[in-house]
């Protein structure tokens, strides 16, 4: 009752604001539906008078889905209409497999660019490369068509030939691809062991993402006789595009006991999300390395920005992708859906990576591969010969036979670390990094304590 009543007065007293300050507010809110109407009517005519005077018959469907396209395009890059056959098709690749080329590509002003080819595909075996403009498909230019349209013009059946002419920096004409469309089916995550360290490459993000993830750490762990003869982990998000937000936070919980993993902010303060981590670690505490590249992208981004503001990890490379936006899919009439953007993510620092991208801590480049000649072969070989190869060359009285077993296997190890130098240089200097915390004794410091989180804001 006492609410009431104070409600009752404050509502008196406010009356002479609401006739001067209210009513013209009022109005202004009438005039904004008859614009929208009119902007409505405005749509209206022109369909009508495509529809009325283009010089073909045009598909009214098709028309209007490109209209309800080109508004969410006009956004953002990453906000789009998917017909019912493209949202079908997004449904697919979530759950791992899905026909194409297994490119990821986005939009920079208006050219259809390059995020990265996925491992095993047939872009990925053409080489194509993060970074690469896809200009023209089978001939025909792909300037002027959104990004949806672009990217139906890459697909089609399974077994087809397909030839993208691509523009790369460094290179001064354009130049031709040839390749064969097929079913992509994705290993989320491969895992392997090179020397005492456990690398596991992930590809992406999708439902069988952390599974795999556990399954071949788990195996690899065995492969290399037991954790405690694992000297760290190497996480390889090198060309990973991204894909599913849940899946970044579940892979990122794998390897923190606490603090916060991301957070999500939209137009209003209540649609902010966050998520923390669960206790446990399945590197045990391991010294971590994290490689990025151009293009790791999104998902990739929150897993390298959760593990590098935690400090569980050294992140080497080059300059992420900068994608940090979020995006939600809408289903809409028709069997359709909506791509759109409705959040941007943080880092458990606080920091946006939108359009920035994540630094890395150590800058590698990946050096061009040069291919060797018979000549320059012939010459290494020459150079390598030792005192060993010598005619009658003395014993060495120092060590057992089974010293000396145990010698040449730690120089085979050597050896296979520098071919591996040669043919991945920035995944050897990640091996490296790790080698070297251990004879040192050091360990990449753990989430010991909980990193700083700014205060909530909106991301208006």
């Amino acid at each position: 009752m006492k609410k009431f009543v104070m409600a009752a007065i404050c509502g008196t007293v406010a009356g002479a604001v609401i006739s001067t300050q209210v009513a013209p507010l009022l109005a202004q809110g009438a005039e904004k539906p008859a614009s929208v109407y009119e902007q409505l009517d405005l749509f209206g005519d022109v369909f009508e008078r495509i529809r009325a005077g283009y010089v073909e018959k045009v598909d009214d469907k098709k028309l209007i889905e490109a209209a309800i396209n080109g508004m969410l395009t006009s956004l953002d890059p990453h906000s789009s209409y998917m017909p019912p056959d493209d949202y079908d098709n997004m449904k697919v690749q979530t759950r791992g497999s899905f026909g194409g080329l297994g490119i990821e590509v986005t939009q920079e002003d208006g050219a259809i660019k390059v995020v990265s080819p996925m491992d095993g595909t047939p872009a990925d075996q053409a080489g194509i490369q993060s970074g690469d403009f896809i200009t023209q498909v089978n001939g025909e230019s792909l300037m002027g068509l959104s990004l949806d349209q672009a990217v139906d013009k890459m697909r089609g059946p399974v077994g087809s030939e397909i030839t993208v002419t691509i523009v790369r920096q460094g290179q001064q004409e354009p130049f031709d691809v040839t390749m064969t469309r097929d079913t992509i089916k994705m290993t989320a995550v491969r895992g392997r062991v090179e020397g005492n360290t456990v690398v596991l490459r992930i590809t992406t993000f999708n439902d069988q993402t952390f599974p795999n993830l556990k399954e071949n750490l788990a195996k690899a762990v065995q492969d290399a006789g037991g954790m405690d003869k694992v000297n760290g982990i190497v996480i390889d998000l090198r060309n990973n595009p991204g894909g599913l937000l849940n899946q970044a936070i579940e892979v990122s919980d794998a390897f923190l006991d606490k603090g916060e993993i991301v957070s999500t902010r939209g137009r209003n303060p209540e649609d902010s999300e966050r998520w923390n981590a669960t206790p446990g670690d399945l590197a045990e505490g391991k010294p971590m390395v994290v490689l990025i590249n151009g293009g790791s992208a999104s998902a990739s981004e929150i897993v390298t920005g959760a593990l590098q503001d935690h400090h569980r990890a050294v992140v080497v490379g080059t300059k992420s992708f900068g994608k940090g936006s979020v995006q939600t899919v809408i289903p809409i009439k028709g069997e359709g859906a909506m791509r759109l953007t409705t959040a941007r993510y943080y880092t458990p620092s606080g920091r946006s990576i939108q359009a920035l991208g994540i630094a890395p801590d150590i800058v590698v480049q990946q050096p061009d591969p040069v291919p060797a000649n018979e000549e320059d072969q012939d010459k290494a070989a020459a150079q390598t010969r030792s005192e060993a190869d010598l005619r009658g060359v003395l014993s060495n009285d120092s060590m057992t036979e089974e010293e000396k077993q145990q010698y040449k296997a730690d120089q085979e190890k050597a050896e296979a670390a520098a071919k591996l130098r040669q043919d991945d240089y920035q995944l050897a200097y990640a091996i490296d990094i790790l080698k070297g915390m251990v004879v040192l004794g050091q360990d990449v410091p753990t989430n010991t304590a909980a990193v700083p989180v700014p205060e909530q804001k909106s991301a208006n």
